[in-house]
């Protein structure tokens, strides 16, 4: 299945001042599928290894970092030399070992020639627990495939690629635009996880895909088991099973004492950065002002907090798919939640954004503000074709952005200086703001 990563590994293999790749995102969204394609097409041999599956590669890492000495000891555990330039290195779930992942370091600074990147489900938290090479790597995030691609996979790529290079700012042919409300009507309830994508465009078996979503998220909890601390473990699970019941709230703000009576912030917080280190969840904070850097002026006491992946959140809550289908009126209050949680990733994975909310007191809240470059872009999200945007108008009145977006299922259009974005077109955003033509 395409993923739009590949272009940026490419980046990373011609780049002369490459160093060794760390490929973060939560278990299940591809990571290890993405390297070794990536490794079948662009290099001669590809030498695979996961600290998981075979606990004592670890003890090659015990004795010292002499690069060379690890390099040979991997190629005689696979039974073939590693050439640098020619076999591409994988370090899978390298977050079992921390030696492993500290060694980058002198990879980069002892071997630049060697190809290296490794991937791992739990990284952002493993990597405070260890001497991390800071500045010694490369980062890049695997994401649930973004709509665009579960569009080429499940849809037509045909379809997906003219969405992505399409003049933004003309309207869609309305058959054209009815096919991509349908197509993300579907996305809301398959999401994006590849195996899961997979089997939804082979079978359009909804109950194989929910058996699937259930798996992951029963994988996730048996993280929470394995990995973390026995203290945090009961309020790890406690938060997760909140987040759908957070979201479906009239402002969506996180309250910790939701989770359970009587527990507070410094209860929960060390949990809550558990999941959000583990990618398995995004804290939105509050800002009062938009101004530059936004990061300046959030209020991290204030936040709501969003699932990953919008198919895994339907069935966390265990949403109906016929009543995300059939847009039912008993699930008018949960459409709102999970447009939002669809627009933030779509923000996250289209833009590499950090979106925060704006509020003015209990009298308006914007969903989301995003900086791009210089502009401070405020958005409002609608899950229909609702053109109401009372809480924009005041943010408009008060700041005067430059840039001011609604996205619904409505069609393209400019009314005023407010731009109405498709949903199905959120991740173009980017292309939506040209500074040239302002």
């Amino acid at each position: 299945m395409k993923r739009f990563v590949i272009r940026d590994l490419l980046r990373w293999k011609n780049s002369p001042d490459r160093k060794p790749l760390v490929l973060k995102g939560v278990r299940q969204c591809g990571k290890t599928y993405i390297l070794k394609e990536f490794g079948r097409e662009n290099y001669p041999d590809v030498a695979y290894f996961n600290f998981e599956e075979t606990p004592s590669l670890s003890a090659l890492f015990d004795y010292d970092f002499d690069v060379r000495r690890i390099l040979i000891e991997l190629g005689v555990v696979r039974g073939k030399a590693i050439v640098p330039g020619e076999t591409f290195v994988i370090f899978d779930e390298i977050q079992e070992c921390g030696k492993a992942l500290t060694s980058l370091k002198y990879f980069c600074e002892n071997a630049p020639e060697y190809h290296i990147a490794c991937a791992g489900s739990l990284l952002g938290i493993a990597i405070h627990d260890v001497s991390f090479p800071v500045g010694k790597v490369d980062f890049l995030s695997l994401y649930p495939m973004s709509f665009y691609e579960f569009l080429a996979a499940a849809e037509s790529e045909e379809l997906a690629d003219y969405m992505e290079t399409r003049d933004p700012k003309k309207p869609l042919p309305e058959p054209v635009a009815v096919r991509l409300e349908t197509a993300l009507r579907q996305y809301y309830i398959v999401g994006g996880m590849p195996e899961v994508v997979e089997t939804w465009r082979n079978t359009h078996d909804i109950e194989r895909v929910e058996a699937l979503q259930q798996q992951i998220l029963s994988g996730y909890e048996l993280d929470f088991v394995k990995h973390a601390a026995a203290s945090v473990f009961p309020k790890l699970t406690a938060i997760w099973a909140s987040v759908p019941q957070q979201l479906s709230k009239p402002n969506n703000k996180f309250v910790f004492s939701q989770v359970k009576k009587g527990w507070r912030a410094k209860d929960l917080e060390d949990a809550l950065q558990w999941l959000i280190g583990a990618g398995l969840i995004y804290k939105v904070c509050r800002i009062e002002k938009p101004y530059l850097p936004l990061s300046s002026y959030a209020d991290a006491t204030a936040f709501k907090i969003y699932l990953c992946d919008v198919g895994l959140l339907r069935r966390l809550a265990r949403v109906p798919a016929q009543v995300v289908l059939d847009s039912n009126a008993i699930y008018t209050e949960f459409k709102g939640a999970m447009t939002e949680n669809y627009v933030l990733n779509e923000l996250v994975k289209s833009l590499g954004a950090e979106p925060y909310y704006w509020t003015s007191g209990n009298t308006a809240e914007v969903d989301f503000v995003v900086q791009l470059g210089t502009e401070i872009i405020p958005i409002e999200v609608k899950s229909e074709k609702n053109v109401k945007a009372r809480s924009l108008t005041e943010y408009r009145s008060k700041y005067k952005p430059k840039y001011s977006v609604k996205t619904s299922m409505k069609p393209l259009s400019a009314g005023g200086m407010i731009l109405n974005i498709p949903l199905y077109g959120i991740a173009s955003l980017q292309r939506y703001i040209d500074p040239d033509n302002a």
